[in-house]
């Protein structure tokens, strides 16, 4: 299905990401690539499949190493540059006079979301009466949960809940959906997929894994003289040693002593290790 012509989207991808640093030291994290392409090409492809294209439907909050960001989508959205971060809920008051009394489709950048077609956004879009604030949900596994789900880095907001909100730093959680929970007017759809948060290397690294689907992904002219396997391989990597279970930049080169797993590797020698989370 396609979005009504009074919805617009925001995608959210202004973050620091800390957590996942020392790799969004040198790209902001909606640049970083999980299945060789960058998560905000993810989440704009999401949204293209139900209608949300260009500046006017679309725009992209940003702060972090903007200029990378504007670059990169090179005018297929609307930019709102934020010279301190405005949080989740004041991205969307900085954007009031593009947003001009629609209703917005609010999507964090750095979600990885693998749907089962034709679903994902179209879930959320589905039966709504334009009255109720929607997210998408994956069953709890963290504190905090909606209704015994966590947030899918999808919501939904009406006109007026998005009117509301102020130009000023400001959560979502606490502006808009805690009390549309207490209110008893939010619905949390069920994702109908697989939802990683991109926060830290080792998620990260799950996702890109996932993204491989259990074999080697190889972007364009890759060279392998060594051993690879279920690893991801950027655009003109060089592996002469041994990689599993990793994520290889563009351009990376792995030396023929190496023997890496379950890390990210960036050019020759910054290696970012993604250990499993202790149990």
């Amino acid at each position: 299905m396609r979005a009504p012509d009074d919805v617009c989207a925001v995608v959210l991808a202004a973050g620091l990401g800390t957590r996942l640093r020392p790799l969004t030291m040198l790209r902001p994290k909606a640049l970083v690539p999980v299945g060789n392409q960058t998560l905000l090409d993810r989440t704009l492809d999401r949204l293209a499949e139900v209608g949300l294209t260009g500046p006017d439907r679309v725009a992209v909050n940003t702060h972090w190493l903007a200029g990378q960001i504007a670059e990169h989508v090179d005018g297929r959205v609307r930019l709102s540059f934020e010279p301190e971060p405005l949080g989740t809920a004041g991205a969307l008051g900085n954007l009031h006079g593009w947003i001009d009394g629609r209703a917005v489709l609010v999507l964090n950048a750095d979600a990885y979301v693998v749907a089962d077609a034709p679903e994902d956004l179209a879930a959320l879009l589905s039966g709504w009466d334009g009255e109720r604030v929607r997210m998408h949900g994956v069953k709890a596994g963290l504190p905090d949960p909606f209704g015994g789900y966590n947030f899918a880095g999808a919501s939904l907001l009406p006109a007026a809940d998005a009117a509301a909100l102020p130009d000023k730093p400001r959560e979502l959680v606490r502006t808009t959906w805690r009390p549309a929970e207490q209110a008893g007017r939010l619905d949390v759809i069920p994702l109908p997929g697989r939802y990683l948060d991109c926060g830290t290397p080792a998620d990260y690294l799950d996702a890109n894994l996932d993204a491989a689907g259990g074999g080697n992904l190889f972007g364009d002219d890759v060279q392998v003289t060594g051993e690879a396997h279920g690893s991801v391989l950027g655009a003109g990597s060089r592996v002469h040693g041994t990689v599993r279970d990793c994520v290889l930049w563009p351009g990376a080169t792995v030396a023929p002593h190496e023997n890496l797993h379950r890390v990210i590797r960036v050019g020759s020698d910054l290696t970012v290790p993604a250990p499993h989370p202790v149990q």
